[in-house]
């Protein structure tokens, strides 16, 4: 069988993208529902509030070890091969939760399967920017994202059929099920190339000439693609010269501020974990049950709905990231979210202490949530993907992208970690903690971040360099290589 080319090629890491987002959003949703029901609770003998919180948040604790690792080893292995272990691992993990007797074994299971999550989301966005067109590659990670959102609203579908049911195997079908997915990405990680960029970095320039020949078939001209290939070269070379890549350079402010682009590639994997999303996501059965006051089955039915508009909102970014830009869908839906945590805290505080208005507040409260993941997946999940892959210089791309991905993860434990005890003692106070973070958030983004629409990953050094020797060598050849602004996507 002969290799995969243009669309067909770009259409299988596409998918493969596509899926690895997905699992993010499924292993982020899969508690949501079952750590309320009957099943799961007897299994697993009534697991107070700070169990609950260990036994879920000790995924990202997973993740973040995952990430790490692809931080020192993901380079050397390459894209598509930290994908292929990232998948394996998963599936070992996903195995040993399903079929969990002990709460020592959930835990060890949920390691597992955050250390493999942790590899593969350290990579995917890396691997779909590398071979993204610039004047669409924010549409193509929005696209992945959707595929995430979708994940989360698939299994809070699933968890809530099954919740009807009290025997075990009301959890733990939903949680075998993502095994499907990982067949197929198997499948797919063993049909798609290496990046060219990767390739070129790594001294395989023949290999990477015929795969970006292959990627670009029907879509761009001989030349065209020559072009391309001689500008990714020529940046490859100048980061050679001024030797980035290394853990030393991570932190080294040189000519192409590469520690000024991987502290903003951390910061933005911060901010938004720390904005509160997973407090909403893996909790949104728990927010409407104890915060609000809904019944269990009207909670999970709820949460249900709330993750179904979280998937149906990821299409506006669609329309708008390449067409506003980053920051902008940024700055925006981030004043929203801090609005709305401020108002959530009012509204839950009327419910907590049973007011004349508590009913209807109670309503409120609902609604705000979905107020909030619509801000929340128009600007900052539309944009956390796709830009710390963009800053980042290619020879330290996957380094700083698994750094920042571990950010996101650890963060992403601490609060999935404190938001069981943090509802259950301080009430309606835990939305103001949220509230303060996101208006913390503006004037940080407004200051210090650039704006990277439209811009091919080789302009970004470009947009960062310090020293006019290194601008004049980056924009060797360049003139050649702006043919392919004309050509289609």
């Amino acid at each position: 069988m002969g290799k995969l080319r243009g669309n067909t090629l770009f259409g299988a890491v596409t998918a493969l993208t596509a899926l690895g987002f997905m699992q993010i959003g499924y292993d982020n949703g899969l508690m949501g529902n079952l750590i309320n029901g009957k099943p799961w609770n007897d299994t697993f003998d009534n697991p107070d509030a700070t169990l609950v919180g260990t036994i879920v948040s000790i995924l990202e604790v997973g993740a973040f070890f995952g990430s790490i690792f692809t931080a020192f080893v993901g380079e050397k292995l390459g894209r598509r091969k930290s994908i292929l272990l990232g998948v394996v691992i998963m599936a070992i993990g996903s195995i040993l939760q399903a079929t969990s007797y002990s709460r020592a074994q959930i835990i060890v299971a949920r390691v597992i399967a955050g250390i493999g999550l942790g590899i593969n989301n350290s990579t995917v966005p890396v691997f779909q920017a590398e071979f993204s067109p610039k004047a669409s590659r924010g549409l193509y990670v929005c696209m992945q994202l959707s595929t995430l959102n979708f994940g989360i609203m698939l299994i809070y579908w699933i968890d809530y059929a099954f919740s009807y049911h009290d025997e075990s195997f009301a959890w733990r079908v939903p949680t075998a099920l993502q095994l499907v997915f990982l067949i197929v990405m198997l499948g797919l990680a063993l049909l798609v190339d290496e990046t060219p960029r990767w390739l070129v970095a790594h001294d395989r320039s023949d290999e990477a000439w015929e795969v970006l020949q292959r990627v670009n078939y029907n879509r761009h001209t001989e030349e065209e693609t020559r072009a391309q290939f001689d500008d990714i070269v020529n940046v490859v070379r100048v980061q050679n010269s001024i030797k980035t890549g290394s853990w030393a350079t991570i932190l080294k402010s040189d000519n192409i501020s590469s520690r000024r682009r991987f502290f903003i590639a951390c910061g933005i994997q911060f901010m938004q974990q720390a904005g509160g999303i997973n407090a909403i996501v893996y909790y949104s059965g728990t927010l409407f049950q104890k915060s609000i006051g809904f019944s269990q089955h009207f909670s999970g039915l709820m949460a249900g709905f709330l993750n179904t508009w979280f998937f149906v909102a990821s299409f506006i970014p669609w329309l708008l990231i390449d067409r506003l830009g980053r920051k902008p869908l940024l700055l925006s839906m981030i004043f929203v979210m801090a609005a709305v945590f401020t108002v959530q805290a009012a509204l839950i505080y009327q419910v907590q202490n049973n007011t004349p208005i508590q009913h209807s507040c109670g309503i409120a409260a609902a609604s705000m949530l979905f107020v909030y993941l619509g801000a929340f997946t128009v600007g900052f999940q539309a944009t956390v993907w796709v830009y710390p892959s963009e800053i980042l210089p290619l020879r330290m791309r996957q380094m700083g992208s698994s750094v920042s991905t571990a950010t996101n993860w650890i963060i992403n434990y601490v609060v999935v970690q404190i938001t069981p005890p943090g509802i259950q003692n301080i009430g309606w106070r835990f939305y103001i903690i949220f509230a303060v973070l996101n208006f913390v958030f503006l004037p940080v983004i407004y200051l210090f971040f650039p704006e990277t629409k439209g811009l091919a990953l080789e302009d970004v050094d470009r947009l960062f360099a310090k020293d006019d020797g290194v601008m004049h060598m980056l924009h060797e050849g360049k003139e050649e290589s702006k043919e392919i602004e004309h050509t289609k996507d």
